[in-house]
């Protein structure tokens, strides 16, 4: 569960990005966050990353308490979250599997684990044929299944998806949004950050608009 009471957040003293935010998503939910550019939206991504600070109020994200999490304790705390940004970021010297794999590496996972469970998500996310691929041999699309294989590898209990089809044509947007669909009803909790209204009109999952810093609506409660 992620649980936002009374989030504030200011930069340099004067700037406002987020104001007094009081939200509850629930283990297993498929929430949108929505808002127009400039709205708030990158700030709550980077808080509950914790790439940057609250000013005020309390985030917690599965019992662990963002503002009282010690430096040393956040790439742990960052290896439970699943990420997938807008530009892919993936490794253009590794192949498909190499970068699904690398971030098994990174905790120390054995050879026979990445082995097991790399081709099973790449099957997942359809990749499976093409696992020696080199992300310049793959579609936008493609390359962000490789993106989302990467985030689901360590089987995360929430995926946090930063405009994920932003650079995406209408067509790979629609397969990125379904792949994301079926991960959530295995059970993990999905947060998508976009602006993108016809994907959030198409999918009817709960929405939630940021405006100017402050929750303006959250259409599966009817808060206002």
């Amino acid at each position: 569960m992620i649980e936002i009471a009374h989030l504030t957040k200011i930069y340099d003293k004067s700037k406002r990005a987020l104001r007094d935010i009081n939200l509850i998503i629930e283990d297993g939910e498929f929430v949108f966050i929505t808002g127009r550019s400039g709205s708030g939206k990158s700030t709550l991504v980077k808080i509950l990353l914790k790439e940057t600070e609250l000013t005020s109020g309390r985030v917690t994200v599965n019992d662990v308490d963002l503002g009282r999490l010690k430096r040393r304790h956040i790439p742990k705390y960052r290896r439970r979250l699943g990420v997938v940004f807008q530009d892919f970021r993936l490794l253009k010297d590794r192949n498909v599997y190499e970068n699904v794999a690398f971030a098994q590496r990174v905790i120390g996972a054995s050879g026979r684990m990445i082995r097991e469970s790399v081709p099973k998500m790449l099957t997942l996310v359809g990749l499976s044929s093409k696992y020696k691929y080199y992300p310049h041999q793959l579609s936008g699309g493609e390359q962000q299944r490789v993106a989302i294989a990467r985030a689901l590898i360590n089987r995360p209990e929430v995926l946090l998806a930063d405009e994920p089809t932003g650079n995406l044509d209408p067509q790979n947007a629609e397969e990125i949004m379904r792949l994301l669909d079926a991960i959530n009803r295995q059970g993990t909790t999905v947060i998508v950050v976009t602006h993108s209204h016809e994907l959030v009109d198409r999918m009817k999952k709960r929405v939630v608009t940021i405006d100017k810093g402050v929750i303006v609506r959250d259409e599966e409660e009817g808060r206002y």
